[in-house]
Protein backbone atom coordinates (compact mmCIF):
# COMPACT_ATOMS: atom_id res chain seq x y z
CA UNK A 1 0.00 0.00 0.00
CA UNK A 2 1.34 3.31 -0.61
CA UNK A 3 -0.07 5.41 2.53
CA UNK A 4 2.39 6.35 4.22
CA UNK A 5 2.13 7.36 8.56
CA UNK A 6 4.70 9.88 9.75
CA UNK A 7 6.33 7.83 12.77
CA UNK A 8 5.63 8.29 16.28
CA UNK A 9 9.09 9.24 17.70
CA UNK A 10 9.51 12.20 14.70
CA UNK A 11 6.49 13.94 15.14
CA UNK A 12 3.35 12.64 17.15
CA UNK A 13 0.88 15.21 16.18
CA UNK A 14 1.38 14.12 12.40
CA UNK A 15 1.94 10.43 13.24
CA UNK A 16 -1.78 11.14 15.13
CA UNK A 17 -3.62 12.69 12.17
CA UNK A 18 -1.92 10.81 9.13
CA UNK A 19 -3.41 7.42 10.89
CA UNK A 20 -7.05 9.05 11.30
CA UNK A 21 -7.14 9.62 7.77
CA UNK A 22 -5.09 6.88 6.08
CA UNK A 23 -6.32 4.30 8.37
CA UNK A 24 -9.96 5.46 7.37
CA UNK A 25 -11.47 6.92 10.70
CA UNK A 26 -12.55 9.92 9.53
CA UNK A 27 -11.56 13.09 7.34
CA UNK A 28 -11.92 16.68 7.27
CA UNK A 29 -15.08 18.50 6.11
CA UNK A 30 -16.42 21.24 4.01
CA UNK A 31 -17.25 23.04 6.92
CA UNK A 32 -14.48 23.95 9.04
CA UNK A 33 -13.96 22.40 12.15
CA UNK A 34 -16.05 19.70 11.49
CA UNK A 35 -15.46 16.61 10.54
CA UNK A 36 -16.63 13.21 8.39
CA UNK A 37 -17.01 10.18 10.69
CA UNK A 38 -16.14 7.13 7.91
CA UNK A 39 -17.99 3.55 7.65
CA UNK A 40 -14.63 2.21 10.07
CA UNK A 41 -14.14 4.94 12.62
CA UNK A 42 -18.16 4.75 12.85
CA UNK A 43 -18.32 1.47 13.17
CA UNK A 44 -16.04 1.12 16.13
CA UNK A 45 -18.26 4.50 17.87
CA UNK A 46 -21.39 2.16 17.28
CA UNK A 47 -19.37 -0.45 19.32
CA UNK A 48 -18.60 1.93 22.14
CA UNK A 49 -22.34 3.11 21.76
CA UNK A 50 -23.88 -0.43 22.09
CA UNK A 51 -21.17 -1.11 25.34
CA UNK A 52 -22.01 2.20 27.29
CA UNK A 53 -26.21 1.58 26.02
CA UNK A 54 -26.15 -1.29 27.79
CA UNK A 55 -24.71 -0.43 30.64
CA UNK A 56 -26.89 2.64 30.92
CA UNK A 57 -30.07 0.58 30.88
CA UNK A 58 -28.35 -2.05 33.01
CA UNK A 59 -28.40 1.20 35.68
CA UNK A 60 -31.75 2.11 35.01
CA UNK A 61 -31.68 4.43 33.01
CA UNK A 62 -34.05 5.13 29.52
CA UNK A 63 -33.21 6.92 26.27
CA UNK A 64 -35.15 10.36 25.48
CA UNK A 65 -34.60 13.17 22.40
CA UNK A 66 -34.46 16.84 23.05
CA UNK A 67 -34.57 19.65 20.39
CA UNK A 68 -30.90 20.61 18.51
CA UNK A 69 -31.80 24.38 19.34
CA UNK A 70 -32.21 26.17 22.68
CA UNK A 71 -34.05 29.64 23.10
CA UNK A 72 -31.64 31.77 24.30
CA UNK A 73 -33.65 33.01 27.05
CA UNK A 74 -33.78 29.37 28.51
CA UNK A 75 -30.08 29.07 27.96
CA UNK A 76 -29.49 32.12 29.86
CA UNK A 77 -30.97 31.03 33.28
CA UNK A 78 -28.17 29.25 34.82
CA UNK A 79 -25.87 32.35 34.74
CA UNK A 80 -22.87 30.47 35.07
CA UNK A 81 -23.64 27.79 32.73
CA UNK A 82 -24.64 30.01 30.01
CA UNK A 83 -21.45 32.25 31.11
CA UNK A 84 -19.05 28.94 30.75
CA UNK A 85 -20.27 28.29 27.30
CA UNK A 86 -20.89 31.24 25.58
CA UNK A 87 -17.53 31.87 24.04
CA UNK A 88 -18.48 28.33 22.00
CA UNK A 89 -21.74 29.10 21.17
CA UNK A 90 -23.30 29.04 17.38
CA UNK A 91 -26.59 31.47 17.16
CA UNK A 92 -29.37 31.19 14.79
CA UNK A 93 -31.08 34.56 14.30
CA UNK A 94 -32.83 34.05 10.66
CA UNK A 95 -35.03 31.36 9.30
CA UNK A 96 -35.12 31.91 5.94
CA UNK A 97 -32.61 32.86 2.99
CA UNK A 98 -33.77 34.67 -0.35
CA UNK A 99 -32.55 35.42 -3.85
CA UNK A 100 -29.81 38.62 -4.52
CA UNK A 101 -31.64 41.05 -6.53
CA UNK A 102 -27.96 41.88 -6.93
CA UNK A 103 -26.53 39.01 -7.85
CA UNK A 104 -27.98 35.95 -10.40
CA UNK A 105 -27.99 32.42 -8.36
CA UNK A 106 -26.63 33.54 -4.88
CA UNK A 107 -28.58 33.65 -1.63
CA UNK A 108 -28.94 36.10 1.20
CA UNK A 109 -30.36 36.12 4.28
CA UNK A 110 -33.99 37.33 3.87
CA UNK A 111 -34.30 40.21 6.93
CA UNK A 112 -38.08 39.90 6.96
CA UNK A 113 -37.21 36.20 8.37
CA UNK A 114 -35.52 37.12 11.60
CA UNK A 115 -36.42 35.10 14.42
CA UNK A 116 -38.37 36.81 17.64
CA UNK A 117 -35.66 35.18 19.78
CA UNK A 118 -32.73 33.91 18.58
CA UNK A 119 -31.67 29.99 19.25
CA UNK A 120 -28.50 28.68 20.46
CA UNK A 121 -26.90 25.57 18.72
CA UNK A 122 -26.91 23.38 21.55
CA UNK A 123 -23.27 23.32 23.28
CA UNK A 124 -24.90 21.09 25.97
CA UNK A 125 -28.39 20.56 27.08
CA UNK A 126 -28.79 20.90 30.61
CA UNK A 127 -31.37 24.48 29.86
CA UNK A 128 -33.70 22.72 27.20
CA UNK A 129 -34.14 19.51 29.44
CA UNK A 130 -34.24 21.22 32.67
CA UNK A 131 -37.22 24.01 31.09
CA UNK A 132 -38.81 20.23 30.15
CA UNK A 133 -38.24 18.61 33.59
CA UNK A 134 -40.80 21.60 35.12
CA UNK A 135 -43.48 19.51 33.34
CA UNK A 136 -42.82 16.56 34.35
CA UNK A 137 -42.11 16.30 37.91
CA UNK A 138 -44.48 17.14 40.55
CA UNK A 139 -43.67 14.49 43.67
CA UNK A 140 -41.52 12.31 44.85
CA UNK A 141 -42.99 9.59 43.31
CA UNK A 142 -42.01 11.10 39.44
CA UNK A 143 -38.27 10.15 40.67
CA UNK A 144 -35.26 9.48 40.47
CA UNK A 145 -36.05 10.61 36.58
CA UNK A 146 -33.18 8.57 35.19
CA UNK A 147 -33.01 9.57 31.09
CA UNK A 148 -30.03 9.59 28.66
CA UNK A 149 -29.76 11.01 25.18
CA UNK A 150 -27.36 9.86 22.30
CA UNK A 151 -26.71 13.66 20.17
CA UNK A 152 -24.56 15.92 18.34
CA UNK A 153 -23.33 18.91 20.10
CA UNK A 154 -21.83 22.08 18.64
CA UNK A 155 -18.95 24.19 20.56
CA UNK A 156 -17.47 26.65 18.24
CA UNK A 157 -13.66 25.43 18.40
CA UNK A 158 -10.96 27.55 16.52
CA UNK A 159 -8.29 24.83 16.51
CA UNK A 160 -9.37 21.37 15.39
CA UNK A 161 -7.82 18.16 15.81
CA UNK A 162 -10.07 14.77 14.39
CA UNK A 163 -11.99 13.09 17.12
CA UNK A 164 -10.08 15.20 20.09
CA UNK A 165 -11.75 18.70 19.58
CA UNK A 166 -14.20 19.64 16.71
CA UNK A 167 -16.65 22.06 16.53
CA UNK A 168 -19.33 19.24 16.08
CA UNK A 169 -19.31 16.19 17.89
CA UNK A 170 -21.37 13.03 18.76
CA UNK A 171 -21.66 12.20 22.30
CA UNK A 172 -23.93 10.85 25.04
CA UNK A 173 -25.42 13.34 28.13
CA UNK A 174 -27.20 11.61 30.93
CA UNK A 175 -29.48 14.13 32.93
CA UNK A 176 -31.47 12.33 36.21
CA UNK A 177 -33.35 14.82 38.93
CA UNK A 178 -33.69 13.12 42.77
CA UNK A 179 -35.18 13.84 45.39
CA UNK A 180 -32.78 14.25 47.96
CA UNK A 181 -28.77 15.91 47.62
CA UNK A 182 -27.65 11.91 48.54
CA UNK A 183 -29.22 9.99 46.11
CA UNK A 184 -27.89 12.75 43.58
CA UNK A 185 -24.13 12.40 44.39
CA UNK A 186 -24.44 8.55 44.54
CA UNK A 187 -26.14 8.94 40.80
CA UNK A 188 -22.56 11.03 39.91
CA UNK A 189 -20.30 8.94 41.52
CA UNK A 190 -22.09 5.79 40.00
CA UNK A 191 -22.15 6.99 36.04
CA UNK A 192 -18.07 7.87 36.90
CA UNK A 193 -17.79 4.05 37.69
CA UNK A 194 -19.69 3.34 34.86
CA UNK A 195 -17.24 4.90 32.44
CA UNK A 196 -14.19 3.58 34.12
CA UNK A 197 -15.37 0.47 33.90
CA UNK A 198 -16.58 0.98 30.64
CA UNK A 199 -13.04 2.98 29.53
CA UNK A 200 -10.62 -0.03 31.32
CA UNK A 201 -12.53 -3.02 30.17
CA UNK A 202 -13.74 -1.88 26.67
CA UNK A 203 -11.16 0.34 25.13
CA UNK A 204 -8.15 -1.68 27.43
CA UNK A 205 -7.34 2.33 28.58
CA UNK A 206 -6.37 2.48 32.63
CA UNK A 207 -7.93 5.50 34.06
CA UNK A 208 -7.31 7.76 37.41
CA UNK A 209 -10.64 8.74 38.83
CA UNK A 210 -11.04 12.12 40.42
CA UNK A 211 -12.62 15.25 41.52
CA UNK A 212 -12.11 18.48 39.20
CA UNK A 213 -10.93 21.91 40.93
CA UNK A 214 -12.90 24.81 41.32
CA UNK A 215 -11.23 26.43 37.85
CA UNK A 216 -11.77 23.20 35.64
CA UNK A 217 -15.47 22.21 37.65
CA UNK A 218 -18.38 22.33 34.51
CA UNK A 219 -19.97 25.71 34.40
CA UNK A 220 -23.05 25.18 37.14
CA UNK A 221 -22.04 22.03 38.53
CA UNK A 222 -21.16 22.29 42.43
CA UNK A 223 -18.89 19.02 41.53
CA UNK A 224 -17.31 17.49 38.80
CA UNK A 225 -16.00 14.03 39.01
CA UNK A 226 -13.93 12.77 35.96
CA UNK A 227 -11.86 9.90 34.87
CA UNK A 228 -7.82 10.46 33.60
CA UNK A 229 -5.85 8.85 31.11
CA UNK A 230 -2.58 8.86 29.77
CA UNK A 231 -1.98 8.68 26.35
CA UNK A 232 1.52 7.27 24.87
CA UNK A 233 3.26 10.67 24.37
CA UNK A 234 2.94 11.66 28.14
CA UNK A 235 0.11 13.92 27.65
CA UNK A 236 -3.35 13.30 29.64
CA UNK A 237 -6.79 13.36 27.90
CA UNK A 238 -10.34 13.14 29.92
CA UNK A 239 -12.42 10.53 29.18
CA UNK A 240 -15.27 11.60 30.64
CA UNK A 241 -16.96 13.52 33.26
CA UNK A 242 -20.04 13.21 35.91
CA UNK A 243 -21.27 16.81 37.33
CA UNK A 244 -23.26 16.58 40.79
CA UNK A 245 -25.30 19.61 39.70
CA UNK A 246 -26.70 20.46 43.59
CA UNK A 247 -30.26 22.18 42.80
CA UNK A 248 -28.71 25.08 40.92
CA UNK A 249 -30.48 23.85 37.65
CA UNK A 250 -33.63 22.89 39.52
CA UNK A 251 -33.78 26.42 40.83
CA UNK A 252 -33.11 28.22 37.48
CA UNK A 253 -36.37 26.59 35.92
CA UNK A 254 -38.12 26.16 38.90
CA UNK A 255 -38.59 22.58 39.39
CA UNK A 256 -40.05 21.53 42.57
CA UNK A 257 -41.90 18.32 43.83
CA UNK A 258 -43.88 17.36 46.68
CA UNK A 259 -41.37 15.51 49.23
CA UNK A 260 -42.56 12.18 51.37
CA UNK A 261 -43.32 14.94 54.37
CA UNK A 262 -45.84 17.17 52.00
CA UNK A 263 -43.73 19.57 51.33
CA UNK A 264 -42.44 21.75 48.73
CA UNK A 265 -38.72 21.41 47.43
CA UNK A 266 -35.94 21.53 44.53
CA UNK A 267 -34.69 18.50 43.08
CA UNK A 268 -31.38 17.37 43.04
CA UNK A 269 -29.75 17.01 39.75
CA UNK A 270 -26.51 15.01 37.80
CA UNK A 271 -25.53 15.12 34.32
CA UNK A 272 -22.85 13.59 32.52
CA UNK A 273 -21.38 12.53 29.29
CA UNK A 274 -19.07 10.73 27.24
CA UNK A 275 -17.98 11.54 23.46
CA UNK A 276 -16.34 10.69 20.29
CA UNK A 277 -13.06 11.92 21.74
CA UNK A 278 -13.31 8.52 23.30
CA UNK A 279 -12.45 7.78 19.92
CA UNK A 280 -8.77 9.82 19.96
CA UNK A 281 -8.09 7.62 23.86
CA UNK A 282 -8.29 4.93 21.91
CA UNK A 283 -6.34 5.67 18.82
CA UNK A 284 -3.73 7.49 21.25
CA UNK A 285 -3.40 4.81 23.60
CA UNK A 286 -2.76 1.41 21.76
CA UNK A 287 -2.06 2.41 17.92
CA UNK A 288 1.83 2.34 16.46
CA UNK A 289 3.92 2.98 13.22
CA UNK A 290 1.87 0.93 11.05
CA UNK A 291 -1.23 2.00 11.98
CA UNK A 292 -4.71 1.15 14.12
CA UNK A 293 -4.57 -1.34 16.91
CA UNK A 294 -8.29 -1.75 18.40
CA UNK A 295 -8.93 -3.64 21.46
CA UNK A 296 -11.11 -7.01 20.23
CA UNK A 297 -14.13 -5.73 22.27
CA UNK A 298 -14.88 -2.81 20.34
CA UNK A 299 -13.30 -3.88 16.91
CA UNK A 300 -16.42 -3.73 14.30
CA UNK A 301 -14.13 -6.91 12.64
CA UNK A 302 -12.54 -9.05 14.82
CA UNK A 303 -10.97 -11.67 12.35
CA UNK A 304 -10.04 -11.11 8.84
CA UNK A 305 -9.62 -14.24 6.69
CA UNK A 306 -7.55 -13.57 3.17
CA UNK A 307 -7.51 -16.31 1.00
CA UNK A 308 -4.11 -17.39 -0.81
CA UNK A 309 -4.91 -19.30 -4.29
CA UNK A 310 -3.74 -19.78 -8.07
CA UNK A 311 -6.71 -20.35 -9.79
CA UNK A 312 -10.67 -20.36 -9.56
CA UNK A 313 -10.59 -24.13 -7.96
CA UNK A 314 -8.35 -23.31 -5.41
CA UNK A 315 -10.48 -20.59 -4.43
CA UNK A 316 -13.58 -22.85 -4.06
CA UNK A 317 -11.68 -25.24 -2.23
CA UNK A 318 -10.73 -22.46 0.45
CA UNK A 319 -13.76 -20.89 0.58
CA UNK A 320 -15.99 -24.35 1.66
CA UNK A 321 -13.29 -24.72 4.59
CA UNK A 322 -13.55 -20.72 5.51
CA UNK A 323 -17.46 -21.24 5.05
CA UNK A 324 -17.20 -23.74 8.04
CA UNK A 325 -14.71 -21.19 10.17
CA UNK A 326 -17.00 -17.97 9.78
CA UNK A 327 -20.02 -20.37 11.10
CA UNK A 328 -18.13 -21.76 14.17
CA UNK A 329 -17.02 -18.05 14.69
CA UNK A 330 -19.86 -16.27 14.54
CA UNK A 331 -21.27 -18.76 17.07
CA UNK A 332 -18.97 -17.52 19.56
CA UNK A 333 -20.20 -13.83 18.49
CA UNK A 334 -16.81 -13.11 17.01
CA UNK A 335 -17.19 -11.02 14.18
CA UNK A 336 -15.46 -12.07 10.89
CA UNK A 337 -14.59 -10.91 7.56
CA UNK A 338 -13.77 -13.21 4.60
CA UNK A 339 -11.86 -11.31 2.02
CA UNK A 340 -11.95 -13.09 -1.35
CA UNK A 341 -11.61 -9.58 -3.62
CA UNK A 342 -9.62 -10.40 -6.66
CA UNK A 343 -8.97 -6.66 -7.45
CA UNK A 344 -6.25 -6.63 -4.94
CA UNK A 345 -3.12 -8.62 -3.82
CA UNK A 346 -3.18 -10.92 -0.66
CA UNK A 347 0.14 -8.43 0.13
CA UNK A 348 -2.27 -5.42 -0.01
CA UNK A 349 -5.00 -6.72 1.95
CA UNK A 350 -2.44 -7.45 4.81
CA UNK A 351 -1.21 -3.88 4.91
CA UNK A 352 -4.40 -2.46 4.66
CA UNK A 353 -5.85 -4.36 7.86
CA UNK A 354 -2.64 -4.00 9.61
CA UNK A 355 -3.54 -0.19 8.94
CA UNK A 356 -6.89 -0.31 10.10
CA UNK A 357 -6.31 -2.82 13.37
CA UNK A 358 -7.91 -5.69 12.50
CA UNK A 359 -6.88 -7.11 16.04
CA UNK A 360 -6.54 -11.04 14.17
CA UNK A 361 -5.87 -12.09 10.48
CA UNK A 362 -5.94 -15.65 9.34
CA UNK A 363 -4.21 -16.76 5.98
CA UNK A 364 -5.13 -19.72 4.65
CA UNK A 365 -3.54 -20.89 0.62
CA UNK A 366 -4.11 -24.54 -0.88
CA UNK A 367 -0.98 -25.69 1.03
CA UNK A 368 -2.42 -24.88 4.25
CA UNK A 369 -5.70 -27.01 3.09
CA UNK A 370 -3.41 -30.07 2.87
CA UNK A 371 -1.94 -29.68 6.21
CA UNK A 372 -5.19 -28.90 8.14
CA UNK A 373 -3.73 -25.59 9.44
CA UNK A 374 -3.50 -21.59 8.76
CA UNK A 375 -1.65 -18.58 9.44
CA UNK A 376 -2.94 -16.73 12.40
CA UNK A 377 -1.29 -12.83 13.07
CA UNK A 378 -1.85 -11.18 15.66
CA UNK A 379 -2.10 -7.19 15.11
CA UNK A 380 -1.03 -6.08 19.01
CA UNK A 381 2.21 -7.44 18.64
CA UNK A 382 2.86 -8.18 14.89
CA UNK A 383 3.61 -11.91 15.55
CA UNK A 384 2.23 -14.92 13.49
CA UNK A 385 1.69 -18.96 13.67
CA UNK A 386 0.91 -22.07 12.56
CA UNK A 387 -2.54 -23.03 13.94
CA UNK A 388 -4.71 -26.25 13.11
CA UNK A 389 -8.20 -25.55 11.41
CA UNK A 390 -9.45 -28.14 13.78
CA UNK A 391 -10.50 -26.03 17.17
CA UNK A 392 -9.05 -22.76 15.45
CA UNK A 393 -12.71 -21.25 16.81
CA UNK A 394 -11.38 -21.99 20.20
CA UNK A 395 -8.00 -20.62 20.27
CA UNK A 396 -9.20 -17.57 18.21
CA UNK A 397 -11.59 -17.08 20.83
CA UNK A 398 -9.10 -17.04 23.95
CA UNK A 399 -6.67 -15.55 21.95
CA UNK A 400 -8.89 -12.48 21.72
CA UNK A 401 -9.60 -12.35 25.25
CA UNK A 402 -5.56 -12.64 25.64
CA UNK A 403 -5.07 -9.75 22.92
CA UNK A 404 -7.86 -7.45 25.10
CA UNK A 405 -6.06 -7.92 28.25
CA UNK A 406 -2.65 -7.63 26.90
CA UNK A 407 -3.12 -4.14 25.86
CA UNK A 408 -4.64 -3.32 29.47
CA UNK A 409 -1.53 -4.53 30.42
CA UNK A 410 0.72 -2.43 28.25
CA UNK A 411 -0.77 0.43 28.95
CA UNK A 412 -1.48 0.28 32.42
CA UNK A 413 2.56 -0.73 32.66
CA UNK A 414 3.02 2.35 30.65
CA UNK A 415 0.65 5.03 32.44
CA UNK A 416 2.79 3.77 35.66
CA UNK A 417 5.90 3.68 34.14
CA UNK A 418 5.27 7.70 33.42
CA UNK A 419 3.86 8.65 36.78
CA UNK A 420 6.32 10.65 38.83
CA UNK A 421 5.99 12.06 42.61
CA UNK A 422 7.85 15.41 42.92
CA UNK A 423 8.47 17.45 46.12
CA UNK A 424 9.65 20.94 44.65
CA UNK A 425 8.63 23.29 41.83
CA UNK A 426 12.43 23.32 39.98
CA UNK A 427 11.45 18.88 40.11
CA UNK A 428 7.92 19.22 39.00
CA UNK A 429 9.36 21.59 35.74
CA UNK A 430 12.09 19.38 34.83
CA UNK A 431 10.03 16.27 34.65
CA UNK A 432 7.64 17.52 32.57
CA UNK A 433 9.99 18.76 30.23
CA UNK A 434 11.92 15.90 30.22
CA UNK A 435 9.61 12.80 30.97
CA UNK A 436 6.38 13.78 30.85
CA UNK A 437 3.20 12.18 32.06
CA UNK A 438 1.41 12.11 35.26
CA UNK A 439 3.29 14.20 37.92
CA UNK A 440 1.52 13.98 41.85
CA UNK A 441 2.67 17.48 43.81
CA UNK A 442 1.60 19.00 46.81
CA UNK A 443 -0.94 22.06 46.35
CA UNK A 444 -1.89 24.69 48.22
CA UNK A 445 -5.52 24.33 46.98
CA UNK A 446 -6.25 28.32 45.69
CA UNK A 447 -6.74 28.76 42.02
CA UNK A 448 -4.39 31.69 42.02
CA UNK A 449 -1.94 28.88 42.70
CA UNK A 450 -3.11 26.58 40.10
CA UNK A 451 -3.24 29.35 37.50
CA UNK A 452 -0.35 30.45 37.67
CA UNK A 453 1.32 27.22 38.02
CA UNK A 454 -0.73 26.51 34.14
CA UNK A 455 0.45 29.48 33.02
CA UNK A 456 4.28 28.99 33.60
CA UNK A 457 4.40 25.46 32.86
CA UNK A 458 1.04 24.50 30.63
CA UNK A 459 0.22 21.62 33.22
CA UNK A 460 -2.97 21.93 34.64
CA UNK A 461 -4.61 19.94 37.27
CA UNK A 462 -6.22 17.33 35.50
CA UNK A 463 -8.03 15.76 39.37
CA UNK A 464 -7.81 15.55 42.79
CA UNK A 465 -7.69 11.83 42.66
CA UNK A 466 -10.66 9.53 45.24
CA UNK A 467 -9.71 7.90 47.96
CA UNK A 468 -6.04 10.18 47.91
CA UNK A 469 -3.88 9.60 50.48
CA UNK A 470 -3.49 12.59 52.84
CA UNK A 471 -0.32 13.72 53.98
CA UNK A 472 1.19 16.78 55.30
CA UNK A 473 3.60 18.89 52.60
CA UNK A 474 3.71 22.39 51.25
CA UNK A 475 2.95 23.50 47.66
CA UNK A 476 5.28 23.56 45.18
CA UNK A 477 4.64 26.79 44.31
CA UNK A 478 3.83 28.79 47.22
CA UNK A 479 5.24 27.31 49.92
CA UNK A 480 1.99 27.27 51.95
CA UNK A 481 1.02 23.90 53.96
CA UNK A 482 -1.38 21.37 51.93
CA UNK A 483 -2.77 18.01 52.90
CA UNK A 484 -2.88 16.05 49.78
CA UNK A 485 -0.86 15.78 46.72
CA UNK A 486 -2.93 16.82 43.45
CA UNK A 487 -2.61 15.07 40.03
CA UNK A 488 -0.39 17.17 37.01
CA UNK A 489 -0.10 16.83 33.32
CA UNK A 490 0.10 18.57 30.35
CA UNK A 491 -3.12 17.55 28.26
CA UNK A 492 -5.21 17.51 25.39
Amino acid sequence: MSKVITPREKDYSKWYNDLVVEADLADHSAVRGCMVIKPHGYGIWEKMQQALDKMFKDTGHVNAYFPLFIPKSLFEAEEKNAEGFAKECAVVTHYRLKADPNNKGKLIVDPEAKLEEELIVRPTSEAIIWNTYKGWIESYRDLPLLINQWANVVRWEMRTRLFLRTAEFLWQEGHTAHATKQEAIEETEKMLNVYADFVENFMAVPVVKGIKTANERFAGADETYCIEALMQDGKALQCGTSHFLGQNFAKAFDVKFTNKEGKLDHVWATSWGVSTRLMGALIMSHSDNQGLVIPPKLAPTQVVIIPIYKGEEGLKQITEVVNSIKVKLQQRNVSVKYDDRDSQRPGWKFAEYELKGIPLRIAIGERDLASGTVELARRDTLTKEVVKIEGLELHIETLLQQIQSDLYKKALERTVGSTHHVSTYEEFKKVLDEKSGFVYAHWDGTPETEEKIKEETKATIRCIPLNNKQENGVCIYSGKPSTQKVLFARAY
